[in-house]
């Protein structure tokens, strides 16, 4: 006579593998280091979760600033003068702030142009001094043509230092003559 064992004899072999495996849980590893101590503040008790604003049409987010034109993009207008400092100075002189209001003047009746302005140094000074002192003598130029009521936006400053000289010569009418701001423009 031949027993049938059924089920019984899967499922003993089946609960000694689910107590062998559920039995034997791994350690933890146990690291030597030490947490540092926390530096944030212990974050706030969460506050209640806001109520979902109603649906509506998110208004499209502004589009990216253009980048900004390369100097190489802007001419030399002949509608703007340039304007001259003394050494080792930034200071706008009074007969310069002429020449920059009828720069201004014509800068506000073609609203449609960008400015360039450039900073230029004579030779005398390291390179690194000249090429602060240019973009100082470009900011006080900018600065005046905003207070003349040209926008910021339309500006832009660069600074050559001493590397654009328009006279080589070793002389004091030359060295002013490179001691200057000149203004460039670009049609928007």
């Amino acid at each position: 006579m031949v027993q049938r064992r059924g089920p019984a004899f899967l499922v003993v072999p089946l609960l000694l593998l689910t107590l062998f495996l559920a039995g034997c849980p791994k350690r933890p590893a146990q690291t030597s280091a030490v947490a540092p101590a926390p530096t944030a503040p212990a974050a706030a008790p969460a506050a209640p979760a806001p109520t979902p604003a109603p649906l509506t049409a998110t208004p499209p987010a502004p589009a990216p600033a253009a980048p900004a034109p390369r100097p190489s993009e802007f001419a030399l207008n002949p509608n703007l003068k340039t304007i001259y400092f003394d050494f080792d100075k930034y200071d706008i002189r009074s007969n310069d702030a002429k020449v920059l209001d009828g720069n201004a003047a014509w800068l506000k009746s073609n609203g449609d142009n960008l400015l360039l302005i450039e900073g230029h140094c004579d030779e005398r000074g390291t390179n690194e001094y000249n090429l602060a002192l240019g973009e100082k003598r470009a900011k006080a130029a900018m600065n005046y043509l905003v207070a003349q009521g040209i926008q910021a936006s339309r500006m832009t400053i660069i600074s050559y230092g001493k590397e654009r000289p328009t006279c080589t010569e070793k002389t004091e009418d030359c060295w002013a003559k490179n001691r200057r701001d000149m203004f460039l423009t670009k049609g928007k």
